[in-house]
């Protein structure tokens, strides 16, 4: 059964609309416009209600690159916002980069829950977890703060330091950061005869390590995923395989899993999405995830 999943009590962020290529966002106290590849039908507010909703507003210049606009200029270019749920609470430093970005995937946050219940769940003391393509580490920051050991890789040391800011912010300490490329990192941990007890995969569809290896998901998923599963501690385990790719589907991603780890137990795939308050859902990736417990 392929499931639909949409965060449903984040109280900081809100998706108010989509369409036109565009979405409508609150992180915070500020509204945000910007693009979105996935929204080709029409937006269902009007224009006028975009604009005099919108406090800052993304304008491309190429395909990759922009620039924001916004309607006063003492809106700050940095703010925090905090997600909490029954298990964890944590603090994120929202920034208006040059990419589109602002250092968040809201839609993330149902894996958040999911990684938040299953390590209280565990019986291990302090289970080890492993974030690949960990960004500016919310997962790693859940992770923590729910009482795991938990390392952070990514190959870009600003979102490393941006993850840091995010651990201090919310008041945690010792997140081992590594600035690596993720596949690498996983080779040497499978000759160290690491395992770990949660393992969390986001990776974006085309990347780059920091001495220029090259990712692109189709063509080294099988790999990562083949090596990651002999991570896994085998008496009680997570892993959260998410991809936001537009040719990738959830059953894609059900054969990936199922073929590098035959005995998997409790599996779930589906979509992601967030639902809009005008009545629209937007659908951001796929995800499968499974886990086993003492």
């Amino acid at each position: 059964m392929i499931k639909l999943l949409t965060p449903t009590h984040w109280k900081d962020y809100e998706l108010l609309d989509c369409g036109d290529f565009e979405k409508l966002e609150r992180f915070g106290n500020l509204v945000l416009s910007r693009p979105e590849p996935q929204a080709v039908w029409k937006k269902v507010l009007s224009p006028q209600e975009w604009k005099k909703k919108t406090h800052i507003n993304f304008k491309g210049r190429s395909a990759t690159t922009g620039e924001w606009l916004k309607n006063d200029r003492n809106i700050p270019d940095r703010w925090n916002v905090n997600y909490k749920n029954d298990e964890i609470s944590i603090n994120l430093r929202l920034g208006l980069t040059s990419f589109k970005h602002v250092g968040v995937f809201p839609e993330q946050a149902v894996n958040w829950d999911y990684i938040s219940s299953s390590i209280k769940k565990f019986k291990t003391p302090t289970p080890k977890v492993l974030n690949l393509f960990a960004y500016t580490g919310a997962a790693s920051l859940v992770a923590k703060a729910a009482g795991a050991d938990t390392t952070h890789v990514d190959s870009i040391k600003q979102v490393v330091n941006w993850a840091n800011e995010n651990q201090e912010l919310s008041q945690l300490k010792d997140i081992r950061w590594v600035v690596e490329d993720a596949l690498k990192f996983v080779k040497r941990e499978l000759k160290r005869g690491k395992k770990y007890n949660g393992i969390i995969l986001d990776p974006p569809a085309y990347g780059h390590g920091p001495n220029g290896e090259k990712w692109k998901l189709e063509d080294h998923i099988q790999e990562m995923m083949q090596d990651v599963v002999q991570l896994l501690d085998e008496e009680e385990h997570f892993l959260i395989l998410n991809t936001y790719s537009l040719g990738f589907s959830s059953v894609i991603v059900e054969n990936l899993i199922k073929t590098s780890f035959p005995k998997v137990q409790n599996l779930e795939t589906g979509e992601l999405y967030l639902q809009a308050t005008s009545g629209i859902k937007l659908p951001l990736g796929v995800f499968g995830k499974f886990n086993k417990f003492k």
